[in-house]
């Protein structure tokens, strides 16, 4: 990928400086995964030179990493580390040249969700300088030694730049045989310091929400509609204050038992996107379509490669909007016309036209 720039070969993610840097260009780094480390590539001069970081994770044996820019210089990754399951935040302050801050996302009083978490993605307020670093797992200590679901969804704050960080309970679903461990729960912010939490029980899709920097919660939302009965691996952007879409593989099939990675071959999978302009606001509606045809049949895999199942949707996916159009592009993953992984392929879908957000004036185009 990237012309060699992400050489681990595993998992990867983006990030791009909200600031420019001295000369004029905003910094843009790529995470990859030698599962050894986590590689940081940077380019200060958009795109045309890279320099490369393979030890960014200052503990060693790692996995799942995210990756999240603040400032002109500022980036942090967070990953698993093996040994302990730890949720692990590694800053750098020089364009990731070197990475001498490390902090903790899971804090003392929750060390309990040390051995039952699943890792989502790393975001920073580019207003307030807050990290977020959202997760599922397990709800409480007496919940370590059963056989639990991942029925809460965690949001790790952090207001000293992610030196250290608090836990907050997100949503705890009061039946512990769900779970919302399914690749992955996903965190946003918008330009307000709105933070927004995106998650799925491998059956609807919701979001919570956040105006006092992750301290207490609205939500959960249920964001899917039909036709999208069953909805997963979520992704979301926001924008403007309240403005918010989200991603997501949809399909009409659900029969209330089979997981998705047992779905027969009939069901059907989109990408669907719905997009909310007061997202903030309770009671505020969202609208929905299909972003693509058919891009897959029968079952997904949302276990990595534990799965038994088809892989050809992998965990890659994600939404973008243009700060000056506010038009929105997704990536999404797309075996077809075979239906095999011999066609899969990275595909990506533009929005031409209909509302938008990011832009200082709405328009329909």
């Amino acid at each position: 990928a990237f012309g060699g720039l992400a050489p681990g070969g595993g998992d990867t993610d983006l990030g791009v400086a909200p600031l420019a840097n001295a000369q004029g260009v905003h910094n843009v780094y790529v995470a990859s995964l030698s599962l050894a480390s986590v590689t940081v590539s940077t380019s200060t001069n958009g795109g045309q030179t890279w320099s490369k970081n393979v030890l960014s994770a200052t503990i060693p044996g790692d996995d799942r990493e995210w990756i999240a820019a603040d400032q002109a210089a500022k980036v942090c990754v967070s990953y698993h580390d093996i040994v302990t399951f730890n949720i692990d935040v590694n800053c750098s302050f020089d364009a990731g040249a070197s990475f001498t801050q490390l902090g903790s996302a899971i804090d003392a009083p929750h060390a309990f969700l040390l051995e039952d978490n699943e890792i989502g993605n790393l975001a920073i307020d580019p207003g307030s300088h807050v990290v977020y670093q959202a997760f599922s797992g397990i709800a409480t200590a007496a919940e370590a030694a059963l056989p639990t679901a991942f029925h809460a969804v965690w949001i790790a704050v952090s207001v000293d730049g992610g030196q250290t960080f608090t836990d907050r309970a997100v949503y705890v679903n009061p039946d512990a045989s769900v779970s919302y461990g399914h690749q992955f729960v996903n965190v946003s912010v918008d330009q307000a310091g709105t933070v927004y939490l995106v998650y799925t029980d491998d059956h609807n899709l919701f979001y919570s929400f956040s105006s006092d920097h992750g301290a207490t919660w609205t939500g959960p939302i249920q964001v899917n509609q039909s036709p999208s009965a069953t909805a997963v691996m979520p992704w979301s952007v926001a924008c403007a204050p309240g403005e918010l879409n989200i991603v997501w593989y949809g399909t009409s099939f659900y029969d209330g038992t089979t997981a998705p990675d047992d779905y027969p071959a009939s069901a059907a999978w989109k990408v669907y996107i719905a997009q909310n302009r007061s997202a903030a606001t309770l009671g505020s509606a969202f609208t929905q379509a299909a972003a693509t045809p058919v891009i897959h049949y029968g079952g997904v895999c949302e276990g990595g490669i534990s799965c038994t199942g088809n892989r050809d949707l992998y965990d890659d996916f994600g939404i973008a909007v243009s700060p000056t159009t506010g038009l929105a592009s997704i990536t999404y993953s797309d075996d077809q016309p075979g239906n095999k992984p011999a066609d899969d392929h990275t595909a990506i879908a533009t929005q031409t036209g209909g509302p938008t957000i990011c832009s200082a004036v709405h328009k329909r185009r």
